[in-house]
């Protein structure tokens, strides 16, 4: 049966207390409580820096089975290397996360463009060359010329998302490249009748078969967390 993965990007927040961790949560316990809500978190401290194995098997502890992690690429692939030349660091960053993978905890690797890259098809295509079979990537696309068929093409080629992204400067349409689907909600502000639309939306791509992993903001407050849960009711 197809699932339906909804939490924020990031978890370690303070700010969350009291609205959604307990006053008293100690920091090393927030991810903890956070799986006991939520079932996804995506986690853009890897785009900085190679996580440990160390990390990894703390956030596997830490977490029931059935939860998963969904993984921004590092900033060497997508920011310093732009997609060229990267076979190397593509290989170390997926060596660095396959703890994640092997505990079947690893939810797609997001690939998050910079904004100023323009559309270039072959170096996409390139690319995705050198990514390993059975795995599950995304990929958030932020100047409007990739938004074009045959950049959906090359997606759909190789069972691929085309990451949904919502935020002030762009949206991205929901077109299907995979078989499954990835959304990062980014406006400063989400009502209870969006995270109903949502809900709404997760039935319709449930019922067709299809995974949704669904990423609210996280910022100062723990209204994103709050919308995910609400939606994980509501789409059930």
């Amino acid at each position: 049966m197809a699932t339906l993965y909804a939490g924020t990007s990031g978890f370690a927040y303070a700010a969350w207390k009291p609205g959604f961790y307990p006053p008293k949560t100690p920091s090393h316990q927030f991810l903890k409580h956070y799986a006991e809500r939520l079932n996804c978190v995506e986690i853009n401290y890897t785009f900085r820096r190679l996580p440990s194995a160390s990390t990894l098997e703390g956030w596997v502890e830490q977490t029931p089975p059935g939860f998963v992690f969904a993984v921004k690429a590092n900033q060497r692939i997508t920011h310093i290397l732009r997609l060229k030349n990267a076979q190397s660091a593509t290989e170390v960053f997926l060596k660095a996360i396959d703890p994640l993978r092997t505990s079947r905890r690893l939810g797609p690797v997001l690939f998050q463009l910079p904004p100023q890259l323009k559309c270039d098809t072959a170096l996409l295509g390139t690319y995705l060359e050198l990514l390993p079979k059975g795995m599950r990537y995304a990929f958030e696309f932020r100047h409007a010329s990739w938004l074009a068929e045959e950049v959906y093409a090359e997606l759909r080629q190789r069972n691929i998302a085309l990451c949904v992204a919502e935020s002030e400067k762009l949206e991205v349409p929901e077109v299907i490249t995979a078989d499954f689907v990835y959304y990062r909600l980014r406006k400063p502000d989400y009502t209870e009748q969006d995270v109903d639309a949502f809900a709404a939306r997760a039935r319709e791509l449930l019922a067709a078969g299809r995974d949704l992993y669904l990423m609210f903001k996280h910022e100062q407050t723990p209204q994103g967390a709050l919308n995910a849960e609400q939606l994980l009711k509501k789409a059930s």
